[in-house]
């Protein structure tokens, strides 16, 4: 479905990713996992267009999306949550989802509202109160939700689970399996390193912008580098 080839992004004169490749095959969960500052975030950016590529080629559904814009790209399918939220804190749950909804005919946002809905039965229940005032995890299951709203077939989520309690960590790891075999492809950037692992169908390590490792998600949670960096065995 995806395919990024010998991707390098540079900030200025600072190179952020090298020669990066790696594959998100039709309806998988992909985990990219990694230190802080690896180049995880970069990539994902780079990927929806936020980000310009200095070479490289990024193909989605075998057409080049690499000079596309970020809503070009949402139309042809493919919807990046951001790290951090990025709601709009001051607009209700309702508008900050209809916002993900932009993209898709106005027809169509009442039954992709139920769906979003029946994932977070919590937002339909909250849809009229004021995004600032949601939890940190019922802000994070919003910010899923808006992605959802613009009809993702590749969904990439960058850091679902920082900053959350234990409890909403494990809700969101559930959610993205239950978006997974509804048919989403799903791209997770996760420092949890063991959750993202588990459940993902492959993954890739990522090391100071370049992919160090790569493998089924089993494979490198049996991967003795992996669980001596990451997992602290």
């Amino acid at each position: 479905m995806l395919s990024v080839e010998r991707l390098q992004v540079s900030y200025g004169k600072v190179q952020a990713l090298w020669d990066v490749t790696l594959d998100v095959p039709d309806g998988e969960i992909v985990a990219l996992v990694g230190a802080n500052g690896a180049g995880k975030t970069t990539l994902l950016k780079t990927i929806s267009g936020l980000l310009r590529r200095q070479s490289g080629a990024i193909t989605y559904d075998g057409n080049h999306i690499e000079g596309a814009s970020p809503p070009e790209i949402v139309k042809q399918g493919v919807v990046h949550v951001p790290e951090g939220r990025k709601l709009f804190p001051e607009m209700t749950v309702l508008d900050n989802l209809l916002m993900g909804a932009y993209t898709i005919p106005r027809s169509e946002r009442p039954r992709r509202l139920e769906g979003v809905y029946e994932v977070f039965p919590i937002l339909k229940e909250r849809r009229n109160q004021i995004a600032g005032t949601l939890s940190g995890g019922e802000q994070q299951m919003l910010a899923i939700g808006r992605g959802l709203m613009a009809k993702p077939k590749l969904l990439m989520l960058d850091e679902p689970s920082l900053g959350l309690a234990p409890i909403f960590v494990e809700e969101v790891f559930r959610v993205i399996t239950e978006i997974n075999r509804s048919g989403v492809t799903v791209l997770l950037v996760e420092q949890n390193t063991q959750h993202a692992l588990s459940l993902a169908h492959r993954g890739y390590v990522m090391e100071l912008g370049r992919i160090s490792l790569s493998g089924s998600g089993s494979e490198l949670l049996a991967d003795g580098n992996v669980r001596k960096a990451y997992l602290g065995l």
